[in-house]
């Protein structure tokens, strides 16, 4: 079936809903039929205007009207309700799928599933129940042409069954450019982040943005639009295709069946206008397939991310987080831990973190070192549960780490990435901790002149990017975790801040029992670390464990 799993998805959505809309659809598809019997028959006996026949006709063009109106309205609240509940369940089973498949599946692609394909999803939901009434519209109508009379009718079935093959055929063909074009459209937008993320590097060399306009997005256009021609132009077949069987079979009626079957004029005549009858209905089909089409790709597409639809909202991996005791926190061991890249992509991957061993204890400040390339920030994923160990395994405060309680782990950190999002309000911090805290950081942070907070809102995020940083640190003091890492935080800060970095901040945090792990180049700063753990190719070349004044290395 073409559009089972489509159907399928529906029907999951709203059980209740779908066979409602599914019974007034057919409801008005039988009313319609009715009104083109009572039509067919008062043109046959127009001496009969009784009150009877003019009643019915009036209660037959009533009921098809309420029961589209009443379809109108349901499939509106059924489509919304649709995209709602699809957009959020798509939004928090991404946030909850593993980081590495969606680093993998990339941002582009994603972007592209959370705007176009649900989007396309909704539009063919909107088209389905259309469709379904438009189908019944035309069921009726040949059962209408077969209580006139089968011989013809059996004809009309071989010539519709005949001209649907053909559809069939033309239309599958399509379905490959289809995806062609969404695909396309993936690599468009990889093009248009790219433009965002890189307007800098185009503004400053000619040669490149010229290149990167006239080629790269031109091409990624050009494919996309192209994708799009060919697809219309197979369906614009299709269509072609249809009236093609749609006028012959007029042709069929009109001059062959007389000749070959004894047909009454009322009877070739009720044929006559109920073909004609039939041309909305089916047009109206014709055209909400390609919409069906797309909203079926798109919905394979979506479901491509790898998490299930029909799962709903929530996942068997939502567990509930356990808050860490004061005098109970959380010391982090490795045992010969592995985390291997692997073969994505037809090309292999040689890198690999590990094998690492190592004792992280709460009132710790760890500095981790390296080159580019040495692992720092795999190793960062890793410690912060981002990333799933290929081999060997994690404790924390002696409890094992795996599947089933990895994100209670990963609310134990608090981190600030090399690469971090900002978001211009504190999620998931109360008010009243907020209000009380966020000033006081500020000033810590020499922000306060910059940078206000009310109702958890930022005043501004127009910053340059160390600015920018301070508010991430002041977003993870506001958590208060027990475990802080900052990737090459201190990289865009003044040589005043890196002081103020080094000597207060942290040591405030160590003072306050927090493990902290910081990723950085400044070595000038490493007396002040309790151990140094410098990488190289994903290996630990050097472990030194210092005694700092009044801490257990």
């Amino acid at each position: 079936m073409p559009f089972g799993r489509f159907l399928y998805f529906i029907v999951q959505r709203s059980r209740s809903m779908a066979w409602l809309m599914v019974c007034v659809g057919v409801l008005s598809g039988v009313l319609s039929a009715g009104v083109l019997a009572l039509i067919n028959y008062v043109l046959h006996h127009p001496s009969d205007h009784s009150s009877q026949v003019m009643l019915g006709f009036v209660v037959l063009v009533a009921g098809k009207i309420l029961s589209s109106l009443g379809s109108q309205l349901l499939l509106v609240r059924f489509s919304q309700d649709t995209i709602l509940d699809l957009s959020l369940s798509l939004c928090q089973k991404i946030v909850r799928a593993p980081l590495r498949r969606s680093e993998q599946r990339g941002a582009a692609n994603t972007l592209v599933i959370l705007t176009d394909d649900v989007s396309w999803v909704t539009w063919a939901i909107q088209c389905f129940p259309h469709m379904i009434m438009n189908v019944a519209m035309v069921l009726g109508c040949g059962v209408y042409l077969a209580w006139l009379s089968w011989g013809v009718f059996l004809g009309v079935v071989g010539v519709t069954v005949i001209g649907a093959l053909g559809y069939r055929w033309l239309h599958t063909s399509a379905r490959s450019v289809i995806s062609e074009s969404r695909e396309a459209r993936s690599e468009l937008f990889q093009h248009f982040r790219s433009l965002t993320d890189g307007l800098k590097e185009l503004l400053m060399h000619q040669a490149r943005r010229q290149e990167f306009v006239n080629q790269e997005v031109r091409g990624a256009a050009e494919l996309y639009r192209n994708a799009n021609i060919e697809a219309t132009r197979r369906q614009a077949l299709s269509e072609v295709w249809t009236q093609l069987s749609f006028y012959s079979l007029i042709g069929f009626i009109v001059f062959l069946f007389p000749s070959v079957v004894a047909v009454s004029p009322e009877a070739l005549t009720g044929y006559i206008v109920a073909v004609l009858y039939m041309m909305g209905p089916i047009w109206s089909v014709i055209g909400s397939m390609p919409t069906i089409e797309r909203g079926q790709v798109a919905l394979e597409n979506i479901e491509r991310l790898g998490v299930s639809l029909d799962a709903g909202p929530t996942d068997a991996q939502t567990i509930e987080v356990a808050r860490v005791e004061a005098g109970g926190l959380p010391v982090v061991q490795w045992n010969d831990v592995v985390f291997s890249y692997g073969e994505e992509k037809g090309v292999e991957m040689t890198f690999s973190l590990g094998p690492i061993s190592l004792d992280l204890h709460p009132g710790e400040l760890v500095f981790v070192i390296g080159g580019n390339g040495s692992g720092k920030t795999t190793f960062v994923k890793v410690l912060s549960g981002l990333y799933r160990p290929s081999q060997g395994h994690v404790t924390l405060a002696g409890t094992m780490i795996d599947d089933a309680n990895r994100e209670w782990y990963r609310e134990h950190f608090s981190v600030v990435f090399s690469d971090f999002h900002l978001f211009n309000k504190l999620l998931g911090q109360s008010d009243a901790h907020t209000e009380r805290l966020a000033s006081e950081y500020l000033r810590l942070l020499h922000m306060d002149q910059k940078v206000t907070v009310r109702e958890r809102a930022f005043s501004t995020l127009d910053l340059s990017q160390g600015q920018r940083k301070r508010l991430a640190l002041v977003t993870a003091y506001l958590e208060d975790r027990p475990i802080y890492i900052f990737d090459e935080w201190a990289a865009d800060q003044d040589p005043q801040y890196k002081e103020i970095f080094y000597k207060t901040l942290l040591p405030d945090l160590r003072e306050r029992g927090k493990l902290v792990i910081v990723i950085t180049h400044d070595d000038r700063y490493f007396h002040l670390g309790n151990q140094v753990i410098k990488l190289e190719d994903g290996k630990v070349v050097e472990h030194v464990k210092t005694e700092v004044a009044g801490h257990r290395p």
